[in-house]
Formats: C-alpha cells, structure tokens, sequence
C-alpha cells in the first residue's frame, strides 16, 4: 500500500524515441533522479499514451515513425498542458523554431549530458507547477486583481487569465512565450540579459547555449510586431540583451 502511494506521488515522465537505448539511459538516470518513467517508440503510440497517461512532462524526440515528433507535440499541446522538450540530433534551428511554435517548452540538442538534460527537466516540471497552482486559486482579492495586470505602451499582460492583448488584439502566445514577456513587461526600459531570462524564465543555466531565448523572442516578435525588422515593443540591446519599450 505504502509503495502505491509513493508511486502515485512520482511525477511522471513520458519518453517518445524509437531509439531504445535512448530510452533505456533517459529511464535509468530519470529514475535515479526520482522520475516515474513510462515510454513510447513511436509518434502515434507517443499521442496516445500522453492522452491516456496524462505525464507531467514529455520527452519528445523530432525523428519519429510512423508520426513526426513535431507533429505529435502540435497534437498533445491540443489535448494537454504538459511540457514538453524536444530532442534533436539536428542542428539546424528551423527545427527549433518549429518546434516552439507548435507549443514546445524546450530542446536540447543530441548527444546531451544528462546532468544538462536533468536540469531541464526538473525546472520544467517546476515552472508548470508554479502556473497550475496559480491557475486554480480562485479565492483572489479585488485589489490584488488590479495588481494582476501589466501595461506597458500597447502592450497589456493579464496575469490570471495567462492573455496578452496588444493594441486591444488578444496574442496566442505559448506558455514560455508568454513568461519571457511577462518577465520583460514587468521592468520596462530595463535591458535584461539572455542569461538572466535563462536564469529567471527557464530556470537553469544553459550550459553555454543561449540560441533557444533568441528562438522565443523571435517568436514573440512575429506575434506582437506590426514590422519585425524595426520593433516597437520588444527591442534588442546589441551585445547585451532585450527590453520591453516604454511608449
């Protein structure tokens, strides 16, 4: 009885590689890690044990059969809020940006050190945490509710309903895409470096690749930018890193 219990208080890990001795490493080090890890080897099998299972993050890798795993990722970011990150062998960033488009929280590149690769996965884990409870607090005082907004410019962040309206049009942001801005809308004019948004948005450092934060915001500027080569709201400091403008 006392063994159910703890299981069932494991967070869940669902691994989607055909690669069985991708899987049997991840299984082992997530393990020892204190994981519950449960597998898929495909992409069709790797939507319908996520659906079923419902884990608290996902390990997706992009080359799959049968199903892409950016396909795959589009169709349980549908059904679930999980987070999921994808794994790559290819370097090439058009992946990535797919990837977060299609609602990936993160990549990080084969071959991976799995101390890199543990990091990411418990800062995920804990960011979804962190929204979740936010999410179902229901019981929030009026003034605290004025205090759940940002507006800066044409820019208006709703922090309960996780919404973000620019010049009175609702954005569909991802989950990151929308912590990155949040970070950056609350100290306006103020230049924050990558490794800081790493730091404070992801959670770890990373490991000497920043590429994935210029991934985000490029995102985000397609989103909330009349014109991405001159932006108005979300402007590059070069050499230093990002700030929301005041105007």
């Amino acid at each position: 009885m006392e063994e159910e219990i703890i299981e069932k208080e494991l967070k869940t890990i669902l691994v989607v590689d055909d690669e069985p001795s991708i899987r049997d490493l991840l299984k082992y080090n997530l393990e020892r890690e204190g994981y519950r890890i449960i597998e898929a080897g495909d992409g069709i099998s790797g939507v319908n044990t996520a659906i079923e299972q419902k884990p608290d993050l996902i390990l997706l890798d992009i080359m799959l059969p049968k199903l892409d795993g950016l396909s795959v990722c589009k169709r349980i970011k549908n059904s679930l809020n999980v987070p999921i990150i994808m794994l790559t062998a290819k370097a090439e960033e058009i992946d990535t940006i797919v990837g977060l488009e299609l609602g990936a929280d993160d990549y990080i590149t084969k071959p991976f050190s799995i101390r890199e690769l543990a990091a990411r996965v418990k800062a995920n884990v804990r960011k979804y945490e962190v929204v979740t409870d936010n999410k179902t607090t229901e019981t929030v005082k009026e003034d605290k509710k004025k205090e759940s907004k940002i507006v800066v410019g044409d820019l208006e962040l709703d922090l309960d309903k996780f919404e973000v309206k620019v010049r009175g049009e609702i954005i569909d942001l991802t989950l990151r895409e929308f912590e990155v801005l949040k970070f950056l809308a609350s100290q306006p004019e103020q230049v924050v470096t990558r490794e800081t948004l790493l730091e404070k948005v992801w959670g770890y450092e990373y490991f000497g690749d920043i590429r994935t934060v210029d991934v985000t915001v490029r995102r985000i500027r397609e989103k909330i930018e009349k014109d991405t080569s001159i932006p108005k709201i979300l402007i590059t400091k070069r050499g230093v890193g990002y700030y929301i403008a005041n105007s």
